[in-house]
């Protein structure tokens, strides 16, 4: 018997974001009790792939997202589409056996090829192309050998690269490792296609629509806000973070927020491909096809990782890829888009994607350890040949109840992390009067024994609520890069009002009178 409450409750995008600018199919809110084959809570890359791969096979769908498709962290994305991951193998091999570590290259690659295959066959125009990926050293950083090290690994696992000595661009020096068949493409573009080919298939959208509550007794029941219901013999929960598995995957997994911006620049005048740097934090960097002028093209360089609420925000993160990115273009004056995105990494680096420990007929996927392009391509493969009773050898590898014994370490130090993040609710407030307070700035105070975030609008006016996240108690602190409510230990994020933008979180953080 399993029932959990889950009012994700609604957000509010303020960046701007390269992809946003092509727009997606609307669709209307739940208004009718629906029985099903499969409910999908999660209208990003997962949970439409999921419901694309199903409505083919012949299976009823129904997908159903809090805002509208796409503009959770799928939209965030920089759109790599690769099996080099931001984890090195040459570190995966201390954690997996080199079958796993194969079975971890073949999945994603088989995810690359699946969206070719998907591209191909629904007729999808979303500038995806074929480029070489180059991981290369970090001038003067302590991880200047990791090319070379990757190099080995693969090639003891007998996986083809390719280790340059001799740079094959003016801004990489030192050896460069090669890897071949990566790709790129627009993700909204692309997720356009697939909402086309959903309807083709009869699958029903529903946006605007967050779920409530699961109840998971005699009947598999999702009940929205509306109040309506959806009965369904499977579910897929493909949130970024499962909001129905309240504890036991949270201690296996920590949140990073990751920072990107778009510069323009002339068309041809940076190479093809996808690069990485082996800086701490490391680098990514790509280009994209402007559609408004064809004699220019985007930059996009992403970078600055660090885990979600723990962070000064002294420095701005985006003049940071701004200086980066002059160091491979120094022409570039100014980006056009920043924009931010949220990923979790688990303490093997490996994502869990499968069966909800303890329940036979609901599925999870996250923890993509910011390969969110492929790794929601993988479970849109994985979690459909589970319900559809398919082999899947891939089944064990992304197993969400798996142990592994060697990552016990990094299980021990990151839940150390979280509980050190408690301290927040024993120290004294940021400020003392609430009339210093800054216009758009948010800060804690202490009011006897609790803890209030407040934030000041636009027109001065206070807005008081706990600061005592919804999902595990710990203390939210103010992003002054997002002007958001982040919570550091384990990275439900909140608007500047309250609102949940992203889980664990099931509620908004409860509203407090002034005074």
């Amino acid at each position: 018997m399993e029932e959990h409450d889950i009012c994700s409750g609604d957000s509010v995008t303020e960046k701007k974001i390269l992809w946003t600018e092509h727009s997606l199919p609307t669709f209307p809110c739940l208004d009718k009790d629906l029985t099903t084959d499969v409910c999908i809570i999660g209208g990003g890359i997962t949970g439409l792939t999921s419901a694309y791969t199903l409505a083919k096979a012949g299976k009823s769908c129904v997908v159903i997202d809090k805002d509208l498709l796409g503009h959770g962290q799928s939209c965030r994305t920089t759109a790599h589409l690769s099996w080099a991951l931001d984890e090195r193998y040459c570190k995966l091999i201390n954690y997996f056996s080199e079958d796993i570590i194969k079975l971890i290259i073949e999945s994603h690659s088989s995810a690359i090829d699946y969206i070719e295959k998907i591209i191909r066959e629904e007729n999808i125009d979303c500038d995806f192309e074929r480029v070489n990926g180059y991981l290369f050293p970090d001038n003067g950083g302590s991880s200047a050998d990791i090319p070379e090290k990757e190099f080995l690994c693969l090639q003891n696992l007998g996986i083809k690269t390719e280790l340059l000595s001799v740079p094959p661009r003016p801004f990489i020096q030192g050896p460069c490792l090669v890897f071949p068949r990566q790709a790129k493409f627009h993700i909204m573009k692309y997720l356009h296609g697939l909402i086309l080919a959903l309807q083709r298939y009869g699958a029903q959208i529903y946006t605007h629509t967050p779920a409530v509550k699961i109840e998971n007794t005699d009947h598999l029941t999702v009940t929205v806000k509306s109040g309506y219901k959806i009965q369904a013999k499977s579910l897929i929960v493909a949130t970024c973070t499962p909001i129905n598995n309240r504890f036991y995957l949270h201690t296996k997994q920590a949140a990073y927020r990751s920072y990107v911006i778009a510069a323009p620049i002339p068309k041809d005048s940076f190479p093809e491909g996808l690069f990485w740097d082996t800086a701490e934090p490391y680098h990514y960097i790509r280009t994209q096809k402007n559609d408004v002028d064809p004699t220019m093209q985007w930059i996009i360089i992403g970078g600055e990782d660090h885990k979600t609420g723990q962070c000064d925000y002294a420095a701005d993160p985006y003049l940071h890829l701004l200086y980066t990115a002059r160091k491979y273009i120094p022409q570039i004056k100014e980006y056009s888009y920043k924009w931010s995105g949220q990923f979790f990494v688990p303490i093997d680096s490996i994502g869990f994607i499968g069966k909800n420990p303890g329940e036979d007929n609901v599925y999870i996927a996250t923890g993509d350890a910011g390969n969110g392009m492929t790794h929601g391509t993988i479970a849109g493969i994985l979690i459909p040949d589970l319900i559809l009773g398919k082999e899947n050898a891939w089944k064990e590898v992304y197993r969400p109840g798996r142990k592994t014994i060697r990552a016990g370490d990094n299980y021990i130090k990151e839940n150390i992390n979280t509980l050190m993040q408690y301290k927040d609710l024993f120290t004294p407030g940021e400020l003392k009067r609430i009339e210093d307070l800054p216009i758009d700035r948010g800060m804690i105070i202490r009011r006897k024994l609790q803890k209030i975030a407040i934030y000041k609008d636009f027109d001065k006016k206070i807005h008081c609520m706990s600061a005592i996240c919804s999902h595990l108690g710990g203390c939210v602190r103010w992003n002054t890069i997002e002007k958001t409510w982040d919570c550091p230990c384990h990275g439900s994020e909140f608007d500047k009002f309250g609102r949940v933008v992203i889980g664990p979180a099931n509620e908004d953080l409860k509203p407090m009178n002034e005074g």
